[in-house]
């Protein structure tokens, strides 16, 4: 049960690009040009507390880097 101390993470802040998915309806978790605190970071996803409140794992092309 890793995923439940991630909420205590705060790695780094992003911001959300877009939200055009090819399989996937994202618009409902990210909201596009709002900023969110990354919990935890693989090669290919980004894990972010979303809209519902809970961490989710999303694509890092969505994201752009807050400076």
């Amino acid at each position: 049960m890793l995923h439940e101390t991630w909420n205590d993470n705060n790695l780094r802040t992003v911001r959300v690009g877009h939200t055009d998915a090819k399989k996937y309806k994202v618009s409902d978790m990210l909201t596009p040009g709002e900023t969110y605190t990354v919990v935890n970071e693989t090669e290919e996803y980004i894990f972010v507390k979303d809209n519902s409140g809970k961490v989710g794992g999303y694509y890092k092309t969505y994201f752009e880097e807050v400076e």
